[in-house]
């Protein structure tokens, strides 16, 4: 296992490399720049120029390049040009935020998926199977938006179960308090995310257990009397359970992306929001930040992913 954790290692560094040549010039291809539309049509351009000289903008490109990846090798991301914060300092800020929720909704992600499509196996061609293949296909043909904003109408405004904004309530005073307060938060974002987030983990187990109680090994079981419940457990679940585990390592470090609109609907400030008021203002600080750190993270799964599948699946280690 200790090899190809550093076989991966050792893969991630070009990787790596690319990526922040990617995440450096998409951000100098958006229009516009941190100045645009901050002064009026009277405002001397002689003092838009010496700004954007001031933050660097006017270097060649591979100084700019040069400046940006060493300062961010030693952890200085720059200053936000918005919010004149070191950018490492705003981005802590709301990291542990987007943290709890993605945490939160990718155990509930994991739990409805799985739980789905053992019931849908186990009752093959049944009405609950149906329904349930019919529900994953919707969910994964339907824009993710509108279930958000139908999580907020219903359960929100209509029912005022749930709060629809912020992560924690003004009146909340105490550990105890404010931690509840945060967690009732992030209730409806998380479940809304994880309800529609299962369609590619309840796929594969479901067709994984149909393809594995077929095979010979498991007729061969039967035929010599062994308990159904053994057989499914011992076998057919856990070699169904292998294509989950090949991607588990994305779905952890990818599930940050994907609370980019989830944030931005429910007024949650997480990294996510940010990454989208960063967008709108032109903060290249932290629009550079955010994309690196998810392509860091995208990067990362892969190795995720792979030291799972050596952990479970003793064959692809490297001898």
């Amino acid at each position: 296992m200790w090899k190809t954790i550093l076989r991966r290692l050792l893969i991630m560094i070009p990787q790596l490399f690319i990526v922040s040549v990617l995440v450096f010039f998409l951000a100098k291809l958006m229009p516009g720049d941190p100045f645009s539309g901050k002064f009026g049509p009277n405002t001397d351009p002689a003092q838009i120029a010496a700004l954007r000289k001031a933050a660097g903008l006017d270097d060649p490109w591979t100084v700019q390049y040069a400046r940006w990846i060493g300062n961010a090798v030693h952890g200085n991301f720059g200053d936000s040009f918005q919010l004149k914060q070191p950018v490492a300092r705003v981005i802590g800020a709301r990291l542990g935020n987007t943290v709890w929720l993605s945490l939160l909704a990718l155990i509930g992600t994991y739990v409805t998926a799985i739980t789905m499509a053992l019931v849908a196996a186990r009752r093959e061609n049944s009405r609950t199977d149906h329904a349930l293949v019919v529900y994953n296909s919707l969910i994964y043909s339907l824009p993710a938006y509108l279930f958000y904003l139908f999580g907020i109408f219903v359960f929100g405004y209509t029912l005022g179960w749930f709060p629809t904004s912020g992560t924690v309530s003004a009146d909340a005073n105490g550990f105890f308090p404010v931690l509840g307060s945060r967690l009732y938060h992030m209730i409806l974002p998380a479940l809304i995310v994880a309800l529609i987030s299962t369609t590619s983990t309840f796929s594969y187990l479901r067709s994984g257990i149909l393809d594995e109680s077929k095979q010979d090994y498991v007729k061969l079981a039967r035929a010599k009397g062994v308990p159904e419940d053994r057989i499914f457990s011992r076998h057919v679940l856990r070699n169904a359970f292998l294509p989950i585990a090949s991607t588990m390592g994305y779905a952890i470090t990818g599930i940050f992306g994907g609370m980019i609109i989830a944030e931005t609907i429910f007024s949650f400030p997480g990294i996510g929001s940010l990454f989208v008021q960063s967008v709108l203002t032109r903060d290249y600080p932290v629009v550079t930040t955010l994309v690196l750190f998810n392509g860091v993270l995208a990067v990362l799964g892969g190795l995720f992913s792979d030291i799972i599948m050596s952990a479970v699946d003793p064959r692809i280690r490297i001898s």
